[in-house]
């Protein structure tokens, strides 16, 4: 889908302050592991977060606490804020989902290697669960968005919530089947080359779900995959979120609430 924001990179003054500096890198950075679709989203998230982190440290410094705190910045400041929830919405949504397929699939994982138990009424519960997730993700997809009004000193964190957004975007494509995993780090460890080579192209969530859906015999090396995938886009999902949380406390205090 196509994400509506309107930012500039240059933002607040003191662009030689090395922290200010080394955000515009984190930027670019981000910017073009997106356009080339060259990083796993685990790697984009991670690479989220450490843009995060280093937002905040830009917060506290003097200049940026002084253009916060400009009154023709208020209504900038107030978007900022109020994307920085929608955000942590997205992060909330995200969790809830990666763990309610986490269940289910662990339940299967289990039957599988005790080999006991009801493994067909496991698979029709999860692949339930998937078609009804899948119905929600446009819906929460078609909510993606970020605006902003003209041209101000806080535009970088403007930017750096369209790049956020445009994360959650593809994060919830690849949760419901339609986008790939771009390098994909979590197959790599657990599969050999030769295997990664061959099946790779195929979204991980895609090949469980095709698999399920055949009613072939199931690979239990399958589900672990996605198992340790879900884990990765778990911790990283939490990582950003405490580093959002951290950015947004750093601006109420700089505000005085």
């Amino acid at each position: 889908m196509a994400l509506s924001f309107n930012v500039r990179s240059n933002s607040l003054p003191s662009r030689s302050h090395p922290q200010a500096a080394h955000v515009d890198e984190q930027l670019a950075r981000l910017r073009s592991s997106e356009e080339a679709s060259t990083s796993s989203i685990s790697k984009r998230i991670d690479n989220l977060q450490e843009l995060h982190e280093s937002l905040d440290k830009l917060i506290r410094l003097p200049f940026t606490q002084q253009a916060l705190a400009q009154v023709q910045n208020k209504k900038a400041v107030e978007q900022l804020l109020d994307g920085s929830l929608r955000i942590l919405d997205y992060c909330n949504v995200s969790k809830d989902v990666l763990s309610q397929m986490k269940e289910g699939l662990i339940e299967i994982q289990s039957i599988l290697r005790r080999k006991r138990g009801d493994l067909s009424v496991e698979v029709r519960k999860y692949l339930a669960s998937r078609k009804s997730l899948k119905q929600t993700f446009p819906k929460i997809q078609k909510s993606l968005n970020v605006a902003r009004e003209g041209e101000t000193s806080l535009a970088v964190f403007g930017e750096a919530e369209a790049i956020t957004v445009s994360l959650f975007d593809s994060l919830f494509s690849y949760m419901s089947g339609s986008k790939a995993c771009g390098k994909w780090s979590v197959v790599s460890r657990l599969m050999s080359k030769k295997k990664v080579t061959a099946e790779a192209q195929v979204n991980e969530f895609t090949r469980v779900d095709s698999e399920f859906q055949s009613g072939k015999t199931l690979k239990i090396e399958d589900v672990q995959i996605l198992v340790s995938c879900i884990e990765d886009l778990e911790d990283g999902v939490e990582s950003l979120s405490k580093s959002l949380i951290k950015c947004r406390v750093s601006i109420l205090n700089t505000l005085g609430h």
